[in-house]
């Protein structure tokens, strides 16, 4: 990663739609070395995962998740998948919240692990299952979920419509989708104090706090490389989810685009 170039997001192009197997944050890759590069910086990343997220989102992330749940409104009976979610931030909120059982899949078996671990630190013994799995790929039954949820996930897998696809499969009808994730500001301030954030100043604290400059940077051109908030948005009614519906947060510094499973 460390050939990676570093130019700003305004010189590079907007990503094709479905290209995004093709790259790897600035960095072209083999489609099929993506997930392979994915896993090794959450690897990497885990056991300091919610201070890379404070140091991406200046804490906030902890307001959307919060925002995230309450959009999802756990009920007793009800299912959750959450993908992408090995450290289990949404699961332990929807549990708290009152949903009835979580299923946690991540890609990264060591992200899983540190989920388990502070289920365990937070005396949550029950009500949640841990699997490592491709978001792609699902280890999950058809139609046997009520909710599902992937945060800050969806921008590193590889073939972002297949992950979708896969969220309907295993949705019941009448389930629904949420995506929270990285988005694109849409304050032009704003946008330039966060690329400048982003680009200059956010690499340097991972290597200092974290140690790892790289995995930092390629976060932030993950960022840029994710699809705007309507093209992500038309890619989920083509997967047959309705009502699609895009909520930005913070001046789409985030964004949680949602959809109903018919």
């Amino acid at each position: 990663m460390s050939d990676t170039p570093h130019h700003p997001p305004a010189a590079v192009p907007p990503p094709v739609s479905g290209s995004e197997g093709e790259w790897f944050g600035f960095q072209p890759v083999n489609p099929e070395a993506k997930s392979g590069l994915v896993r090794a910086v959450f690897g990497s990343v885990a056991t300091n995962y919610d201070l890379m997220n404070d140091l991406m989102s200046g804490g906030i992330h902890r307001l959307w998740k919060d925002t995230l749940m309450e959009m999802v409104a756990p009920k007793p009976g009800m299912t959750l998948l959450d993908v992408a979610g090995g450290t289990g931030d949404i699961a332990f909120r929807f549990l708290q919240r009152g949903g009835g059982a979580a299923i946690v899949c991540d890609i990264t078996e060591a992200m899983v692990r540190v989920g388990r671990d502070r289920a365990i630190d937070r005396n949550i013994l029950s009500g949640v299952e841990w699997t490592v799995g491709d978001a792609e790929k699902l280890p999950i039954a058809s139609r046997s979920v009520d909710a599902y949820t992937i945060a800050f996930g969806l921008r590193n897998v590889t073939r972002i419509d297949a992950a979708i696809a896969e969220a309907r499969r295993v949705l019941k009808p009448g389930g629904k989708f949420y995506c929270l994730e990285f988005s694109h500001v849409v304050l032009p301030v704003l946008r330039e104090l966060y690329d400048v954030y982003s680009f200059q100043v956010l690499p340097k604290i991972g290597r200092i706090v974290a140690k790892d400059e790289d995995s930092y940077r390629y976060l932030a051109e993950s960022i840029r490389r994710f699809p705007a908030q309507e093209d992500l948005a038309r890619r989920i009614a083509a997967a047959g989810f309705a009502s699609v519906r895009v909520r930005n947060l913070t001046g789409g510094i985030a964004a949680i685009h949602s959809g109903w499973r018919i």
